[in-house]
């Protein structure tokens, strides 16, 4: 019996089967007996025979899913599912079944050996696995270019190696928090490395030059994302019931929901839709705009074209796979529930068009709910959950100093002679309290220089939202002025003509002094990723679009600024830690945890004013409301669960993830000490941004309502005069219409905003993710 009915999916294109199908059979099966991968034991168990291949129908689904390749590039492509597939079997009858990690490590790094970035691959295969991906690589990698074969082997080895993970939660029959697992699920899954295929297989690659650009990325990952989900709901009972596995986005659902079996399927179905909505919204309105901004060639967009439409292909084709596939449970799955008899069209192979109507229909309402929000919603009292302190909180000695001159910065910068802050407001902050907590054990100096960052991205985010919220192609233009303030090499900046512009040539002269170059190209990235985040929200703004869950946690990290906080305590000495193992899942997930935890608590305490008094979209709990339908009390304890959950994984990779990572690449005692000491960094992170939150007045109604109705007055008489935007506009690298005059009275009044609080505004990138 299955253990729920398979939901009504969101199909908005048709399946095509390629014309091509006999011959792929025919050849993936002899292939497949080529590599020994039929009747031949593995340590004593027999992983396939051929009726498991057969029943599997590997080339069904290669057809599906890459209509329109050739025989020869259709057969190569089945025969990478073939192999890809049987690795997954082989690893769950060698490694997962026994709980035995540390031979799969070994296994893992000897299958890396036939994938080298260069040159020939030297060692021996010993297994079908090896033997298949030797054979693979050599017929596919020396028709690809440099960039491509980067891709390929990254998502290759993510596949394989975040294996582990999954075989570690097992043994510690530990579930993942939502967040967490639709990140670790791109890279396990698979479809990253199928969108690779797709490239190969229309021999349309993506233009370097934009490839690893948000548009790309959030493409790639909302297909990932899709397939993954898709692909949960109909092995569930195979995965769960039968392998006891604990990497599955229904059992995760689940779990952290509190709610039956069927209401998870239906949620993550849910989730599924959302992502393929965000899939067609980003190649509609942000794919075009990237080919004008970099100047890519007929041949690369139309390549690039391409390539969007066989992500959707494989959409598509890989949904009628699961439908037929003996893999899979899918009993029922093409009778009236969801097959075109209910319209009375035949049913069969190349019917799938016929569902399309009603699938469009049946999830109306899920994309309505996010275009139909009401701006200044009056949400009435909102009752927040406690939330204690993280760690125990430590404060810099020298906060009573830091609040005494709180202005002296601002104020010097012209910061409080714009009309947007005045002394109040800025005192209501009380964003040295932030510093003193994130830095307990920083000099003054240092404690001044993460004050003054904090001041002006809050000041950032209010300006973004207050006098740019709705014209968005003056903030196009200001953020790209603002990027000439934090030159990477020798080019030099423009003479700055407002506040903002002047405070951050400031900032960065005192901040990259003693940075090499690579060190201020990371950390000009990294600034720079939070202001394109920020017009990204302004964005969602002018289409009053609430964003997609997945998108907005992904983007959340990087409008919040915790990025840029964590980097400018990274600067003061965590720098001796190895670039691969910064790169690794144990610090992704550190550093993600502790910054999901951070804008999450920040969207608790600013829910009021974001939504009422700004009239903004970008909340959680707003998000939670729209994507499950469900109350403001029920959301607001859902965010508050996740919050918790982020919390506890970041303790989880403290304590279990760390000590392995010290073993598994035998670190140093110095390398251990960097690594304990920036969890001490994150932790003072998540502990000053909760008390700050807790303490600090501006989340407050008295605050809010005395920012609404009371007007701000710059200092100065002069203060109000506008900047010259045409000479500000000769400077190289300055295009388009001048914003409006970034020294009048803002032409909003709305609340208060501040680190992390841009609800109403724009999220970037700030490390290289994958969106």
């Amino acid at each position: 019996m299955q253990p729920f009915v398979l939901p009504e999916f969101y199909l908005s294109y048709p399946a095509r089967l390629n014309p091509h199908l006999a011959g792929a059979r025919k050849h993936s099966k002899a292939w497949a007996y080529t590599m020994d991968m039929i009747d031949v034991p593995q340590h004593g168990t027999v992983i396939w025979n051929e009726r498991d291949l057969d029943s599997h129908d590997y080339a069904l689904l290669c057809s599906y899913t890459h209509p329109d390749a050739a025989p020869r590039e259709l057969d190569l492509v089945t025969d990478w599912y073939v192999w890809v597939f049987y690795f997954d079997d082989h690893f769950l009858e060698l490694f997962k079944r026994t709980g035995d990690i540390e031979h799969a490590r070994d296994y893992l790094d000897r299958i890396a050996r036939f994938m080298p970035a260069e040159g020939e691959i030297t060692e021996t295969p010993e297994n079908p696995v090896e033997r298949g991906l030797a054979d693979l690589w050599n017929r596919t990698i020396p028709h690809r270019s440099a960039a491509w074969r980067r891709r390929f082997r990254e998502s290759t080895r993510n596949l394989l190696d975040e294996s582990l993970w999954e075989l570690a939660n097992i043994n510690e029959n530990r579930i993942a928090n939502p967040i967490e697992y639709v990140a670790m699920r791109r890279k396990v899954g698979g479809a990253p490395w199928s969108a690779n295929l797709i490239e190969h297989s229309l021999n349309a690659e993506v233009p370097d030059e934009i490839a690893a650009k948000r548009p790309m990325e959030v493409l790639r990952d909302c297909f990932a994302d899709a397939v993954h989900l898709r692909n949960d709901l109909f092995s569930y009972q195979r995965e769960v019931e039968d392998e006891g596995e604990l990497s599955n986005s229904v059992l995760v659902f689940e779990k952290f929901l509190g709610c039956t079996t069927q209401e998870a399927a239906d949620a993550v179905n849910d989730l599924l839709t959302s992502r393929l909505h965000q899939f067609e919204h980003t190649a509609l309105t942000e794919v075009p705009a990237l080919f004008d901004e970099h100047g890519v060639r007929p041949a690369g967009r139309a390549e690039t074209f391409a390539y969007v439409k066989g992500l959707q292909d494989w959409q598509s084709g890989g949904h009628e796979w699961h439908l037929r596939s003996s893999r899979y449970m899918n009993e029922g799955a093409l009778d009236a529930r969801g097959g075109p008899e209910l319209l009375g069209g035949p049913s069969g192979l190349g019917t799938s068009a016929a569902r399309i109507f009603r699938s469009v229909a049946t999830t109306a309402p899920q994309r309505a709910r996010a275009f139909t929000h009401q701006p200044h919603e009056q949400l009435g009292p909102v009752t927040r959950p406690a939330l204690p302190l993280p760690f125990p909180l430590r404060l810099s000695p020298h906060l009573a100093a830091a609040r005494k001159k709180i202005a002296d910065w601002p104020r010097r910068m012209g910061i409080l002679s714009e009309g947007v802050w005045d002394t109040a407001r800025l005192r209501a902050a009380d964003l040295p309290l932030v510093a003193a907590g994130l830095c307990p054990g920083a000099p003054p100096e240092q404690l001044s220089l993460t004050n003054d960052w904090l001041t002006w991205a809050t000041y950032a985010d209010d300006y973004y939202t207050e006098v740019l919220g709705h014209d968005l192609p003056a903030a196009r233009l200001t953020t790209e002025r603002l990027k000439l303030f934090m030159p990477a090499g020798g080019t030099p900046s423009p003479a700055p003509r407002t506040a903002l512009e002047t405070s951050l040539a400031d900032l960065w002269q005192r901040t990259t002094g003693t940075l090499n170059t690579t060190e201020r190209e990371t950390f000009h990235a990294t600034v720079e990723s939070m202001l394109d985040a920020w017009v990204w929200e302004l964005a969602n703004q002018s289409q009053n679009r609430i964003p997609d869950p997945v998108d907005y946690v992904e983007m959340r990290r990087r409008t919040f600024g915790s990025d840029l906080v964590i980097s400018i305590s990274r600067l003061a000495g965590t720098r001796t830690v190895p670039p691969e193992i910064q790169r690794n899942r144990v610090i992704e997930a550190l550093e993600d945890s502790a910054a999901d935890y951070a804008w999450l608590v920040n969207d608790l305490f600013s829910y009021r004013k974001e939504i009422e008094y700004e009239g903004g979209l970008h909340n959680a709990v707003l998000v939670v409301r729209s994507f499950l339908d469900v109350e403001q009390d029920r959301a607001i304890r859902i965010v508050a669960d996740l919050a918790e959950a982020r919390l506890a994984e970041f303790r989880h990779a403290v304590d279990v993830g760390l000590p392995r990572l010290f073993a598994d690449y035998s670190l140093d005692a110095k390398a251990q000490d960097a690594l304990t000491q920036y969890a001490s960094l994150l932790k003072n992170f998540m502990t000053g941004i909760a008390n700050w939150h807790r303490e600090c007045a501006r989340y407050t109604d008295e605050e809010l309502d005395r920012v609404r109705n009371t007007p701000v007055r710059p200092e100065r008489d002069d203060a109000a005069k506008p900047p010259d935007f045409a000479k500000a506009m000769q400077h190289p690298g300055c295009t388009g219409t001048p914003p409006v005059p970034l020294g009048a009275k803002p032409r909003l009044h709305l609340g208060a905003t501040g680190l992390g609080t841009q609800s109403s505004h724009i999220p970037a990138p700030a490390r290289p993710t994958p969106h």
